[in-house]
């Protein structure tokens, strides 16, 4: 990997790897619409049976398969991993069941606030000290999820699910003591077991058989869409300042927000107009603290 340029902190390939990442991410709600006539469990059943192959082959040609092996013979990483794993596949089953029932734009705002939650989440449980306009972000997200609220009569769950799932998973991530691409294969080797058996329930009659052959393909596809954007990611991470990462995280949010509205004719709606602008503002705050801190730190 390029190494970071002592004046930036930034490599060029580190952030090649994360714009890559979130730009699969930003454009995966047009193939999800592709599967819409197949049920969300199936289609999280194909992301993870099709993702081992992925991950098992990169993780060989790095020659880092010692990692996972002494990870499956350490109960505690097993343990630690199945949970994650848990996390992610919940994660993955509503973000797809969003994308099948239009709504998208629920999907956009779970990801939006994401980051906020994971701030307020290290003040809350590692007791980190937050700057004043952080917690005047994380309130104007919370306000904006109330306005949202008010307006449908029911709480936007799930936008909430996938903050929360999310945020939890890349909270709990930190602490696994794996590599980022050895620690997605090990989450994914975890879930085949429950995939395969749910598939082998279904038989000829789940999509992949019953199907067409462009069904099958996207299905197969699947796979390739979920580990190589979590594997570029990973990778990116590595060559970027925490501020590079926090501002190129909007990238996935804003493309499945545009998406949303104008291919996929999602209603906006006034509520929506108060509390995206509202979360915007919120993240913007968010991103300013962020680079004065990263600034402050380099002095």
């Amino acid at each position: 990997m390029t190494t970071p340029s002592p004046k930036s902190g930034d490599s060029l390939a580190g952030f090649g790897y994360a714009v890559s990442a979130y730009l699969i991410w930003g454009f995966m709600p047009l193939y999800m619409k592709m599967l819409t006539h197949v049920p969300p469990v199936e289609v999280v059943a194909h992301r993870v049976l099709w993702s081992v192959p992925i991950a098992g082959l990169v993780l060989i040609v790095m020659g880092r398969t010692g990692d996972l092996v002494r990870a499956l013979k350490t109960p505690r990483m097993i343990g630690m991993a199945a949970l994650t794993a848990a996390l992610i596949s919940v994660n993955w089953g509503v973000y797809v069941w969003a994308i099948a029932n239009d709504r998208a734009l629920d999907a956009a705002l779970g990801y939006y606030i994401n980051p906020l939650f994971s701030v307020a989440l290290g003040a809350l449980i590692l007791r980190e000290a937050l700057h004043p306009a952080q917690w005047v972000a994380v309130g104007l997200a919370a306000i904006a999820v109330a306005i949202l609220t008010f307006s449908a009569g029911v709480v936007p769950w799930v936008a909430l699910v996938l903050m929360l799932t999310f945020g939890i998973y890349g909270f709990l991530r930190k602490t696994l003591p794996i590599g980022p691409n050895q620690g997605f294969l090990l989450e994914v080797i975890l879930l085949a077991p429950a995939a395969l058996a749910y598939l082998a329930w279904l038989g000829p009659s789940g999509q992949f058989f019953a199907g067409s052959w462009q069904d099958a393909a996207l299905l197969i596809g699947t796979g390739a869409i979920t580990a190589i954007p979590l594997m570029l990611y990973a990778n990116g991470a590595k060559g970027l300042r925490l501020s590079t990462m926090g501002i190129l995280q909007y990238i996935p949010p804003t493309m499945i927000f545009l998406i949303a509205v104008f291919i996929f004719d999602e209603p906006f709606g006034p509520a929506r107009a108060v509390a995206f602008p509202m979360i915007w503002a919120a993240l913007i705050l968010y991103t300013a603290t962020l680079i004065r801190t990263a600034r402050a730190a380099r002095a």
